[in-house]
């Protein structure tokens, strides 16, 4: 899916003053980088469907469309606030890298049945494909997760046409944990309690040397005074 969006052209540093503005920055091969304001809450509404994976036509001051991706962005998180966008320029015709997301779909029965735990190692992947066959996320079936040792890795996805995953095809995307044993338990909480018990140790020798310090302040005999 293409997204459409406007920007102007950024002449000048006073027009960040005006209120509801964010600057950003255009550019890619074979052109200049482009200085511009967009819309804030456009953006943000933009960004929220778009993410970094969509492709976008980018129409500056009413100009031809250029089709762009969201490449990145700075973030105050002090204000929680977007504070500069860059968009890069995409050639249509030369083969492209992107992260797209995973959506986890469906239900693990290892883990409904069996009481397991889901374990997902990562919810996004890095593929290579021409840009009109990019998507911006791809669907991972949990249903077949029906006992502890069955797994989903990275070549057991199935992408849309025209796209390859360049990761390790061994990666390891999803796993159902088994339940631990109650003789795993009781051997977690015996490995922890000697730990606890030497923060005992190590807190009272800390007071015991912080008393004996105290003591032998008390005890030091005063300089004799200068007449």
């Amino acid at each position: 899916m293409i997204f459409s969006f406007t920007a102007t052209k950024r002449t000048n540093k006073d027009e960040l003053r005006q209120g509801g503005k964010l600057p950003a920055v255009v550019y890619g091969a074979g052109m200049e980088p482009i200085s511009l304001n967009v819309d804030y809450v456009s953006f943000i509404k933009l960004y929220n469907q778009a993410g970094k994976s969509s492709l976008i036509d980018l129409a500056v001051d009413g100009g031809a469309t250029i089709k762009v991706l969201i490449h990145d962005f700075q973030h105050d998180a002090v204000k929680n606030q977007i504070t500069h966008v860059d968009f890069r320029q995409i050639n249509m015709n030369k083969e492209m890298t992107a992260t797209i997301e995973l959506h986890f779909v469906g239900e693990a029965m290892a883990v409904k049945s069996l009481g397991g735990t889901l374990n997902k190692n990562q919810d996004k992947l890095d593929v290579k494909c021409l840009p009109k066959d990019l998507v911006s996320a791809v669907e991972v079936d949990l249903s077949v997760l029906d006992t502890f040792e069955k797994s989903i890795h990275v070549k057991d996805l199935v992408l849309p046409a025209g796209i390859v995953a360049v990761e390790d095809p061994n990666q390891l995307i999803a796993k159902v944990a088994a339940p631990m044993s109650e003789e795993e338990l009781k051997a977690m909480d015996a490995a922890a309690a000697p730990a606890i018990e030497q923060i005992e140790v190590e807190k009272k020798g800390k007071e015991e040397k912080e008393g004996e310090e105290g003591d032998a302040k008390k005890e030091a005999p005063k300089k004799d005074e200068k007449k």
